[in-house]
């Protein structure tokens, strides 16, 4: 009987993980919106300023704590090595993909990693791979590409070799990174804020020697800080603890959710056309997150 308790109390603080993931995904979906705010910004200088924000951020919330609060900060050197190169690198290639290639397509490629995740899952320990999670996550991938080719519609057809790869390789570092995070369950997820001021550094450097500084407008401004605050921000640390915690194979079907929110979002606010086909990749994305988070009674027994 206590066996049972252990394991329902596990499998529902799994739940609870894995819920949390969602609330990075939504806020992701908000990324290309506050991007398309931010026009004019330079790749590298709104990654420093974006990543600043989020570093600022949780300092004033850790601050309250007292010196307590960054304790969890004192971690080996490889801990940090890993959420910097996960979250710095798949940046940087996802923002020169975009600049070397059709932002339709390299964000197509680029959106593959759920569907990596889902299958690198099968590997991590102590979580198998389910046909419903693959086949959910499949659905995904088709949805996803649905949305991609109606914003595809009307650019140019050819994308240099490199702006592919620099996508291909996005997607694999982003889903090496979440599932080789599992390793790190037992770090806190408030050492994402000093990671953050880390890549933060890292992004005005490559700014500095790269690009030439634009002076952002109130609204780019605005823009900025809510990519810090949110998909920048507390969306790192909601995913940090999902993947520690939670239902990787389930993340990654559910994170498709995110190309299907974001049009639905730029529709809204006048920055994409409303179209019929639409229905076809919600459907066909809502299918698949069902299928993919579907328990029989008999499994949830």
């Amino acid at each position: 009987m206590n066996t049972t308790n252990a394991s329902s109390a596990i499998t529902k603080s799994a739940v609870g993980a894995t819920l949390i993931g969602v609330i990075a995904v939504f806020l992701w979906a908000c990324l290309a919106l506050l991007t398309t705010l931010t026009a004019g910004i330079p790749a590298f200088q709104l990654l420093a300023s974006s990543f600043a924000v989020a570093f600022v951020a949780s300092i004033c919330i850790l601050g309250l704590r007292g010196a307590g609060g960054f304790s969890s900060w004192r971690q080996p050197w490889y801990v940090w090595a890993t959420g910097f190169a996960g979250i710095f690198i798949y940046h940087s290639l996802y923002f020169f993909a975009l600049k070397t290639a059709p932002a339709a397509e390299a964000s197509l490629i680029a959106y593959l990693w759920p569907l990596l995740i889902v299958l690198l899952s099968g590997f991590s320990t102590g979580e198998s791979l389910r046909k419903r999670q693959l086949l959910g996550a499949l659905l995904g991938l088709a949805g996803t590409a649905f949305i991609m080719q109606q914003r595809a519609q009307g650019e140019s057809v050819g994308m240099p070799l490199i702006g592919y790869a620099a996508a291909f390789a996005c997607a694999w570092v982003w889903s090496i990174y979440s599932v080789v995070n599992r390793r790190f369950s037992n770090v806190s997820s408030s050492i994402i804020g000093g990671i953050c001021g880390l890549i933060a550094v890292a992004g005005l450097l490559c700014h500095l020697a790269f690009e030439t500084t634009v002076r952002p407008d109130a609204g780019q401004y605005a823009a900025i800080i809510a990519l810090g605050l949110g998909p920048v921000g507390l969306a790192f640390f909601a995913w940090d603890h999902a993947t520690k915690h939670g239902n990787l194979a389930m993340l990654g079907a559910l994170s498709y959710l995110a190309p299907l929110v974001s049009t639905l979002l730029l529709i809204a606010v006048g920055q994409s056309d409303a179209k019929p086909i639409l229905i076809i990749p919600a459907v066909l994305i809502i299918t698949g997150a069902v299928i993919a988070t579907f328990r029989s009674r008999k499994a949830s027994r």
